[in-house]
Formats: structure tokens, sequence, C-alpha cells
């Protein structure tokens, strides 16, 4: 079990990113959130099996490819208990 604080920038906000990354997120086994960031990136967090993040991040930068400048990724401390995958405001 892992988690990764995940921050995409290029042209991310206002083109579903959020929405898109939510959607993708439910077709694996993973929990966290993702949000917009006042820098006009947009950052997310994710949970679950190391292989399964990767599955995820690899089929979210496949489906967003287009709007992507740059991702850069980092390990963070595992958040006990969390259910789910949520946009955050």
């Amino acid at each position: 079990m892992e988690r990764r604080s995940v921050t995409f920038s290029g042209r991310v906000q206002g083109v579903g990113f959020r929405f898109t990354t939510r959607s993708v997120a439910r077709g694996f086994d993973v929990t966290g959130w993702v949000r917009n960031e006042p820098d006009g990136t947009v950052r997310c967090e994710v949970q679950g099996d190391a292989a399964e993040c990767d599955r995820f991040l690899a089929t979210l930068r496949e489906r967003v490819a287009g709007y992507l400048r740059s991702v850069s990724t980092e390990p963070m401390p595992i958040v006990a208990g969390e259910s789910g995958f949520v946009i955050l405001r």
C-alpha cells in the first residue's frame, strides 16, 4: 500500500480534468482526491497497491495527454480509513 501526491501542469483547469480523473479512478482499486490549485495546476493524491496506482496514473496520462506539460509525483503518508475517490473544491 502506498500514497502519492501527483501535480499536473499544462492546460489542466477548465477542461474537465478533475472529472476525468475521478472517472478514471473509479475503474481502479484506488482511493484519494483531486483538486484545482491556485497556481493553475491540478493536484491529486492517490492511494492503493503500488501496481494499481501505476495503472491508474498511466491510464489517466493517456486520457489527458494533450493537456499535460509536466507531471510530478512524490510519496505521501498513508491515510487510514479513506474510501472512494472524490473531487475537492
